[in-house]
């Protein structure tokens, strides 16, 4: 079975389960997995090549913006206006078929600038080239969404929608949680405060799902599973430093 009939399964379950303080935990389990296979789709089919990196861009300057956006809403004419690189423009879409890099030079600080081929709906799924467009936006310090007025109203939301489907929280910060991987010892989960959307078991088995053993977590909000401010998202990034 592959990742996207694995993702149709957790969804379809999702779907038809109730939630209550009964399902919680299997719920929880179930977004869990889901995350965990939606960030599998960003990752290279084969051997060779780093984790997540998408297309081949080399990082460059002080900082990296990724131009986000739909097919032909002016992405590669902002960029030919900002730099001095000439992306190809043309009045059909999926102009720009790979990532073309540009870099801003203001007060001192050099900046890339990357136009990225335009997305479309179920990206984060891999349709199109989303697995290599979201892969680059996770590498950059600002994502820029770039839209058409005279396009549908809803642009944004899809976005982030698609987004947010492989951890990207635009505008949000990260979870107040400190999370350290250690060699022994178990798991020890420290909370400051009421937890009313997780528990230590819920913790306990999402690390486990990711070979996590042994790990100290002092959580200092009410986090959830899942949602916006995701212990999700700090369990990704502490596998993938393993």
């Amino acid at each position: 079975m592959g990742i996207l009939d694995k993702i149709a399964d957790i969804e379809r379950e999702m779907a038809k389960t109730q939630k209550n303080k009964a399902t919680e935990y299997h719920l929880g389990l179930l977004k869990a997995k889901l995350a965990k296979y939606r960030l599998q789709l960003l990752e290279p089919t084969g051997k060779s090549g780093p984790k997540g990196e998408g297309f081949d861009v080399m990082r460059s300057g002080d900082a990296r913006v990724a131009m986000i956006g739909f097919p032909s809403v002016g992405k590669s004419t902002l960029l030919s206006k900002l730099t001095k690189t000439q992306s190809e423009i043309a009045n059909y879409e999926f102009t720009t078929l790979t990532c073309i890099p540009g870099k801003i030079d203001y007060n001192g600080a050099q900046i890339q600038l990357l136009d990225l081929p335009g997305i479309i709906e179920g990206a984060s799924q891999g349709k199109g080239r989303g697995r290599q467009v979201v892969a680059v936006a996770r590498t950059s310090d600002l994502i820029l969404m770039v839209l058409d007025a005279t396009k549908a109203k809803n642009q944004r939301e899809l976005l982030e929608r698609e987004l947010e489907a492989v951890g990207i929280r635009v505008n949000r910060r990260k979870p107040n949680v400190t999370f350290k991987v250690k060699t022994g010892g178990g798991i020890s989960i420290t909370a400051t405060c009421k937890l009313s959307n997780i528990n230590d078991r819920m913790v306990d088995a999402i690390l486990r799902d990711y070979r996590i053993y042994h790990a100290d977590i002092l959580i200092r909000e009410d986090i959830t599973v899942g949602a916006s401010f995701s212990f999700q998202d700090l369990t990704v990034n502490a596998h993938q430093k393993k």
